[in-house]
């Protein structure tokens, strides 16, 4: 089991298993969206908003 701090509110993030590389989740305190930027060694940030595409 792995624990991170959470970038947007530095709350314990735990990881039950091995997290992969890009994968989404949700910070239970700040309920900000996270993606694990790296797995070795386990760094996570705050994920990037979805912009618009406007078929551009």
């Amino acid at each position: 089991m792995s624990v991170q701090a959470c970038p947007e509110c530095a709350a314990d993030v735990t990881f039950a298993a091995e997290p992969e590389m890009n994968s989404i989740l949700e910070c239970g305190e700040c309920m900000g969206e996270l993606e694990v930027v790296s797995v070795e060694p386990l760094i996570i940030a705050v994920a990037p908003e979805v912009e618009e595409d406007w078929g551009e």
